[in-house]
C-alpha cells in the first residue's frame, strides 16, 4: 500500500517527526526510525520486518524495496523527508520499526556495562565496537543516552541487531552477579590491560569522559586496570578506550 505526505501537518508526519526528535515518544511506542540503507538492510538480515518504508516523493525506486515488498510504502515530499533524517544528505530510505524486546540472557560471557555514555555518538560507536568484538549483552545505565535514537542508530552501523541491548540497567546489580572478571580501567591501577588474564567470562565496565565510573561501580569490579599511554595526553575518549579493552580480549583469546 502507497501513502503521499505532502503537509507537516498530518498527523501522521507529526507522530514520526515525534519519534524521530523524542525519546520519551519512541519508549512510549516502543518504536524508532531507521535512517539509511545499511541499518535497514541489517535489521532485515536480523529479520526485524519493518512497519513502514519511507522515501521521497518522485525518488527513483530504492534497491532495498523489493525485500519489504509487503510492508507499508509512505512517500514524502522531499524537504519532509529530510526533515525526519538525522543527516544532512540522507540516502533516501528511512523505516519504522518496533524496538526489538531485550530479553537477556541467563548469562553472557562476554559483556559490556555502559555508564553515563550521554553523546549520542560515542554510544553507538561503543555499541559498534562490541559488537565487532563478540560482545553478547551491553547493559546501560539509566544516564546513557538513548539506544535506539536515530543518532545512536546511525553510529552503531547494525549493531544493535546483532546483540542485546539492556537500557535502564542497575550496572552494580549487573556486576555483582556477573559469572566472570569485572573489569574497570582506573588510571593509578597497579597492573595494565595487558597484564590481566582476559581468557573467561569478561565484562568491561566504561564510564564517561568527564566523570569515568562511578565509585559504586567501581567498587563492584573485580580486576582493576590501566591503559599504558606513553603520549602526552591525560586520557583516551572513552569509545577509543573500551575498543582497546574489547580487542585486547579478542587477541588473547586467539
Amino acid at each position: 500500500m502507497l501513502e503521499i505526505l505532502t503537509s507537516p501537518q498530518n498527523p501522521r508526519y507529526k507522530q514520526l517527526k515525534k519519534l524521530a526528535e523524542s525519546a520519551a515518544t519512541r519508549r512510549e511506542l516502543g518504536q524508532t526510525l531507521l535512517d539509511g540503507e545499511h541499518l535497514l538492510a541489517a535489521a532485515l538480515d536480523a529479520g526485524v520486518r519493518p512497519r513502514v518504508v519511507l522515501t521521497p516523493l518522485d525518488a527513483p525506486m530504492h534497491r532495498l524495496l523489493a525485500r519489504c515488498a509487503a510492508v507499508e510504502h509512505i512517500q514524502l515530499a522531499p524537504a519532509l523527508f529530510n526533515a525526519l533524517s538525522p543527516v544532512k544528505t540522507p540516502t533516501g530510505v528511512l523505516a519504522l520499526i518496533d524496538i526489538p524486546a531485550a530479553v537477556p540472557p541467563a548469562s553472557s560471557p562476554f559483556c559490556v556495562l555502559l555508564e553515563a555514555i550521554q553523546d549520542p555518538g560515542n554510544l553507538g560507536t561503543m555499541l559498534r565496537s562490541a559488537a565487532a568484538a563478540g560482545v553478547g549483552v551491553a547493559y546501560l545505565s539509566p544516564q546513557c543516552a538513548d539506544a535506539w535514537s536515530p543518532r545512536v542508530l546511525r553510529a552503531g552501523m547494525g549493531a544493535h541487531f546483532t546483540m542485546q541491548i539492556i537500557e535502564h540497567a542497575d550496572l552494580c546489580v549487573v556486576a555483582r552477579q556477573f559469572d566472570g572478571a569485572v573489569c574497570a580501567a582506573e588510571l593509578d591501577a597497579s597492573q595494565t590491560l595487558y597484564q590481566i588474564d582476559l581468557h573467561g567470562a569478561v565484562a568491561f565496565a566504561v564510564g564517561n569522559e568527564g566523570a569515568g565510573l562511578s565509585p559504586e561501580l567501581c567498587a563492584a569490579a573485580s580486576v582493576r586496570f590501566s591503559i599504558p599511554m606513553p603520549g602526552q595526553v591525560e586520557s583516551l575518549n572513552a569509545a577509543a578506550a573500551l575498543a582497546v579493552c574489547l580487542f585486547e580480549r579478542v587477541r588473547q583469546k586467539g
